[in-house]
């Protein structure tokens, strides 16, 4: 596994020599442009001019390094310490997940409706929030709004705090246990709950990708194969009390699960109207309920 010299051109054909069995060739050109945007600050187009120009040592061995990474099946976030979501940058490490373009779709879902109702000094709650995504693309397009998350992981909240500076919105962070039975008694009333909680049944983890399961926080991707709704449930629950009248609340979903739980939230009688969405691929992926008046 050698470089054949420090050449832009010879280190682009070791990514492509090395990540040929992981990767399809659109993908590597990605996670090419991805490195060299990352270390040498490099252009689309500066790939392009600057492919017979060499690289200095001490950038070759970074990109030398970040190859084996990949190969490794580490993802390239986390290689790069940083992601962007929402035309946001943001510091993600094995402790978030890392954001997704579903997600994205969600946070646009919210935006548009909250301008939609004029609802520009709207309380928002985002339960999970991991990387603090949601609630920091939520206040950095919705000013006046006053936006809060919850999470269960110290680190996360961590995470979440240091991007909210980073990306320079207020968002108030708080240690808790959603699943808890005093959880409630942390929370206060709001115009908006979001969650994109942990969907995905520990069963189903031998279909998932080594790069996902291995090396993303479990914690923030499965629950019990016996009660894989969980924390659907209990957050339909606390909009009894913590979601204001002609609230909405909003779930990212997993599609296996969409139908099931649209129906947690009709019997759950809180709600004026329960809709599930599709995200661009066509799957339901989204839920949207309209608390009663």
């Amino acid at each position: 596994m050698r470089i054949a010299s420090n050449k832009l051109q010879d280190l682009i054909d070791f990514y492509f020599t090395e990540l040929q069995s992981l990767y399809s060739k659109d993908e590597i050109n990605l996670l090419v442009q991805f490195a060299c945007q990352h270390y040498l600050k490099f252009s689309n187009a500066d790939i392009s001019l600057k492919k017979n120009e060499n690289i200095n040592q001490s950038d070759v061995i970074k990109l030398y390094d970040c190859c084996l990474a990949l190969k490794n099946n580490q993802p390239i976030q986390y290689i790069l310490g940083e992601t962007e979501f929402y035309k946001l940058k943001f510091m993600v490490n094995s402790d978030v997940l890392i954001p997704r373009p579903e997600t994205e779709e969600l946070v646009e879902l919210i935006i548009n409706d909250c301008h939609k109702r004029e609802l520009e000094s709207v309380d928002i709650l985002d339960i999970g929030t991991g990387s603090g995504c949601i609630p920091i693309a939520l206040k950095k397009n919705l000013e006046d709004a006053n936006v809060s998350a919850v999470d269960i992981s110290h680190k996360a909240l961590e995470l979440a705090q240091k991007n909210a500076l980073l990306n320079k919105v207020t968002v108030i962070f708080n240690l808790t246990d959603i699943l808890s039975e005093d959880a409630g008694y942390s929370l206060d009333t709001y115009d908006v709950i979001v969650s994109n909680p942990p969907y995905i049944a520990k069963k189903e983890a031998g279909s998932m990708h080594t790069r996902v399961k291995d090396h993303e926080p479990t914690i923030a991707l499965f629950v019990d194969d016996n009660d894989a709704l969980v924390f659907y449930k209990r957050i339909i629950a606390l909009c009894d009390k913590h979601l204001n009248a002609g609230g909405e609340l909003y779930f990212e979903l997993n599609p296996i699960y969409a139908e099931e739980i649209k129906t947690i939230a009709e019997q759950s009688k809180l709600f004026s109207e329960v809709n599930t969405l599709k995200d661009l691929s066509g799957n339901f992926r989204f839920l949207k309920a309209v608390k009663h008046d």
